[in-house]
């Protein structure tokens, strides 16, 4: 395949509506990271949504906001799934992983979420003490709360790669349930590498699993991973059969930022999903 004939198995996506910001600033970011990712594949990207004011305010009416984008984004990964593409996508809010993950879990039973992030978001509606909807994301796919957008995720399946901030309950889940915590540190990527143990992998990441200022996100939570932690769990998974992976809560301050170095330390996933 030439260098610039489409990657015709691959679909980009860019989710480009609200879900649950606090801000605008992932709405203006999801286009260049969409843009980038579809010049990195060679393949145009599908919208998805359209860019609102944010509304920063409680799970429960910004899922109601936000439910008919998220609803088009699970017949538009249903659609590409069953055609057999890999979905590459940029998102805006970590919380469209509410429609994306059970679709995965429904085509790829068999296949690992690996969810980059500060947080674990397995909060349900039940617990949550800051009430953000991204705080359910992961939740709602591994059926701990009915979100409206489907489950079918399975604790034994998921894996939380660089996580280090949980709420007590949970870490009571990671106690009590077969969820696999890989937490930042030395050889993160070997340690990443040996929980997958080979399996298919969907990989979901939520850019503030970077250390502080890596790239511009919503929160900073310190202790983070470093763009070469970052390559190396991507080395040590290319491994696997890559069955399509996500971008989000990415923001942009200023409009013009490097997108190249974070996408570079991603590379050794994206030719894993290009077959090469």
């Amino acid at each position: 395949m030439s260098a610039t004939s489409p990657q015709t198995s691959i679909a980009v996506t860019h989710f480009a509506g609200r879900a649950g910001d606090h801000n605008d600033r992932a709405m203006a970011a999801s286009p260049r990271l969409a843009s980038a990712l579809a010049t990195r594949f060679t393949t145009p990207a599908t919208v998805v949504g359209a860019p609102q004011p944010a509304l920063a305010t409680t799970w429960d009416a910004e899922l109601g906001a936000a439910r008919e984008d998220l609803s088009r984004m699970c017949a538009h990964y249903r659609s590409i799934l069953s055609r057999g593409l890999t979905p590459v996508t940029a998102l805006s809010r970590c919380a469209v992983a509410l429609a994306t993950l059970p679709v995965i879990a429904e085509h790829h039973p068999d296949a690992v979420v690996l969810w980059f992030d500060a947080h674990a978001d397995i909060n349900t509606p039940e617990n949550t003490e800051t009430g953000y909807l991204g705080g359910l994301a992961l939740a709602g796919p591994l059926g701990l709360w009915d979100s409206g957008l489907g489950a079918g995720l399975a604790m034994e399946h998921t894996i939380l790669a660089g996580v280090r901030d949980i709420y007590p309950p949970g870490a009571g889940l990671l106690d009590t349930t077969e969820l696999t915590l890989v937490a930042p540190g030395p050889d993160f990527g070997e340690r990443l590498g040996r929980a997958v143990d080979g399996r298919p992998v969907y990989i979901h990441i939520d850019c503030d699993v970077l250390d502080p200022g890596t790239v511009p996100t919503d929160y900073r939570v310190p202790g983070g991973l470093t763009l070469a932690d970052l390559h190396d769990a991507a080395t040590a998974v290319a491994g696997s059969r890559v069955v399509g992976i996500e971008i989000g809560q990415l923001e942009t301050a200023t409009g013009e930022e490097d997108l190249a170095p974070l996408l570079d330390a991603l590379e050794p996933e994206f030719a894993a999903i290009r077959g090469e």
